[in-house]
């Protein structure tokens, strides 16, 4: 006889009937029930994530958000319905997007004004679980401008609200337009006692709060260094979260936080609460008793404190160790390991980039303004080795921090002919240049510019590489800064120390390629870019390629028609005076060529322009434009007695007798050496 089974057949699993049993009763019409079924709904899918899957799929947010809506409702059903969203909203990012795309978040905005406290807790709960999720709508807190300055008011009523808008605030704080809003919204005067707070959990993001509005914005961080606690000042409460009886959290984030004020102007970075307190405190987070992410934050904050000053990279610099300490994040995670290690390996792997990137950050931050930090760096064991290695690291990040550090150290004349040629640093930098983004373009080009110095004996190889085409390119990319570096390289490529016979022929040949690679179209809109420093540089670009005197002939020769124009409009327009000073730099490279001369003595305008800056209020112009006379009439060179004729008729002589009375050393010398040349 066959057993009947009908009975032991099920289309469900157990978890989904008892989802779909409390769906029903979140329907029925006794609300009593419907409070309970939401009370047993919220103990079944606490720390669990499929059944919070299971649950979000059958519906239940919009019925939850039914019951928050409706006002008539009774508290306790409206809150237990925000604990249940809260619950979910603790689960995976894919539950936290369903929420997201439900539109959970304005509901609840809008019901933090309702009066019961108890509610308020619940709807802060589940919009600090949405905020610290990585899929968090943070524009969305901005979109009514009415929730931030309520949130601020609702912030004394009860721990639970502290803790929760200082971890939302905390969290969606991303940009200085949002910094700008919680400013203006009183949020220093709002959270500053909570620094003060006896509740670890409150004081933590309160903490975090002033670490985010200070980030690179100089008028919040002024107004946290002028603000005090109850009659203290708040800098100095933050001196006090720094010590070493407090959490490892709370004095990173102390640490970070005057690290900000200072980088913003707001605290000096000789302050004894930075030298004393903020710097000790992140060398200190770097060291191997630390955990990795610890090291890291540490690292990368030092290096972000003490990037732009020399004392303070000296301070640093022979701080307990600090570079040793370094230098073991780039031999992280070690290789020697066994079965019983291989997870620790597995989570040391994945932090590995994070720990190279934030060394090479440190070290280029170490070694930015100082030659001795700069050769104790590059004498650390297999230190240039670990970072021509990160150049073509996988990670971006340990690839950016590379150059970055590569850029600092090539700073260094000494390193550049020795550790630099040794290792061959051009090579990997090429190669990296070629695909590189914007970000990464920026330093590697900074770094390019400082290898194709005249000392550098990376220059020949890299003009051979196909140095000047890339660079070229740079010059007509629309980021200024680029474009800056673009031009800054090509200055030095073209740049020459008095050579030898044989090496002319050579030094000739780069000009012809820099010009043949720029073409004159690209190089006279330089001439004419909006922004100065790219200017400046393009114009130091064409005084070093006229520079010598067959060069001067040779690129007046193809160039000198458009070479003259772009003079006398840049003379002409609205520049500054140090534009000015190398325009006529210029001029007097030109009137330093055999032939080149002519473009200056048969043009009167351009001759009018010089004495008129012969005569100019500002002491450079007036040396750069008699130092101009002064070789035209040079009277060694073929034609001098006819140019000084012409000169001479056009009353140069007696305004150069009349400058003889200047008190400017300089000025009177070159004034007396031209005044000697007339016959």
């Amino acid at each position: 006889m066959l057993m009947d089974t009908s009975d032991m057949i099920c289309d469900t699993y157990p978890g989904e009937m008892v989802g779909r049993e409390y769906m029903e009763n979140l329907y029925g019409e006794d609300m009593d029930r419907v409070l309970h079924s939401v009370v047993k709904l919220k103990n079944a899918v606490i720390g669990n994530n499929k059944q919070k899957f299971h649950m979000m799929s059958l519906g239940v947010v919009a019925r939850l958000l039914e019951f928050i809506q409706n006002e008539r409702a009774a508290v306790g059903l409206r809150t237990e319905s925000a604990i249940v969203l809260g619950s979910l909203a603790k689960g995976s990012q894919a539950n936290v997007k369903r929420l997201v795309d439900s539109g959970v978040v304005p509901i609840l905005l809008q019901c933090l004004n309702n009066s019961n406290l108890k509610f308020v807790e619940g709807c802060l709960r589940c919009l600090r679980s949405i905020f610290t999720s990585q899929a968090a709508p943070v524009e969305l807190l901005y979109t009514d401008p009415g929730v931030v300055p309520h949130m601020l008011d609702i912030v004394s009523q009860s721990p639970t609200t502290q803790e929760c808008v200082c971890s939302i605030l905390a969290q969606c704080c991303k940009t200085s337009e949002h910094q700008g809003l919680l400013y203006s919204n009183g949020v220093i005067e709002s959270l500053a006692p909570l620094l003060a707070s006896k509740m670890y959990k409150v004081q933590m993001p309160a903490l975090r709060v002033f670490c985010v509005i200070t980030y690179m914005n100089q008028i919040v961080s002024s107004a946290v260094a002028a603000a005090s606690v109850a009659e203290r000042p708040l800098p100095d409460l933050l001196v006090e979260l720094c010590l070493r009886d407090k959490s490892v959290e709370m004095q990173m984030s102390s640490a970070k936080c005057l690290t900000y004020m200072c980088r913003a102007n707001a605290l000096s970075s000789q302050d004894s609460k930075i030298v004393y307190k903020a710097l000790p405190t992140l060398i200190r987070m770097c060291k191997k008793d630390r955990t990795l992410e610890e090291r890291v934050e540490g690292a990368e904050t030092l290096a972000y404190l003490i990037e732009v000053d020399l004392e303070l990279q000296r301070i640093a610099s022979y701080s307990d160790h600090l570079i040793p300490t370094l230098s073991e994040f780039l031999r992280y995670p070690s290789t020697q390991t066994t079965v019983m290690d291989l997870k620790r390996l597995d989570y040391d792997m994945k932090h590995s980039h994070e720990l190279k990137a934030a060394a090479l950050m440190a070290f280029a931050s170490l070694g930015a303004n100082d030659e001795d930090i700069r050769k104790k760096i590059i004498e650390t064991e297999n230190l240039m080795d670990h970072v021509v290695c990160g150049l073509s690291d996988p990670v971006v990040r340990v690839r950016l921090a590379a150059v970055r550090c590569l850029h600092s150290l090539s700073r260094s004349v000494q390193q550049l002919r020795t550790s630099f040629q040794d290792h061959a640093v051009w090579k990997p930098l090429m190669k990296l240049l070629q695909n590189a983004d914007d970000d990464m373009l920026t330093v590697a080009s900074s770094t390019l510019c400082n290898l194709l110095l005249e000392f550098s004996p990376s220059k020949e190889p890299m003009l051979e590489s196909g140095a000047v085409d890339l660079l070229c390119d740079l010059t007509k990319r629309d980021d200024p800064a680029l474009r800056l570096n673009g031009i800054w390289a090509l200055m030095n490529m073209a740049f020459q120390v008095e050579t030898k016979n044989m090496a002319f022929q050579a030094e000739q040949k780069v000009k012809s390629q820099i010009l043949a690679a720029l073409g004159t179209d690209q190089l006279f809109k330089l001439l004419s870019d909006p922004d100065v420093n790219v200017l400046m540089k393009t114009l130091g670009l064409l005084r070093n390629l006229l520079s010598n005197k067959p060069h001067i002939d040779h690129i007046m020769g193809m160039h000198g028609q458009q070479i003259m124009q772009a003079i006398v409009l840049i003379l002409e327009g609205e520049h500054t005076i140090e534009v000015k000073e190398q325009t006529l730099c210029i001029l007097a490279n030109i009137s330093d060529g055999t032939t080149a001369k002519d473009f200056i003595m048969a043009n009167d305008d351009v001759l009018k322009k010089i004495t008129n800056y012969m005569i100019h209020a500002n002491v450079r112009l007036q040396i750069a434009a008699t130092f101009c006379i002064s070789n035209l009439v040079w009277n060694e060179e073929e034609g001098a007695l006819e140019r000084q004729m012409k000169l001479r008729d056009m009353g140069v002589q007696k305004l150069l007798q009349q400058l003889l009375s200047s008190s400017d050393t300089v000025l009177f010398d070159k004034v007396k050496t031209a005044l000697q040349q007339f016959t």
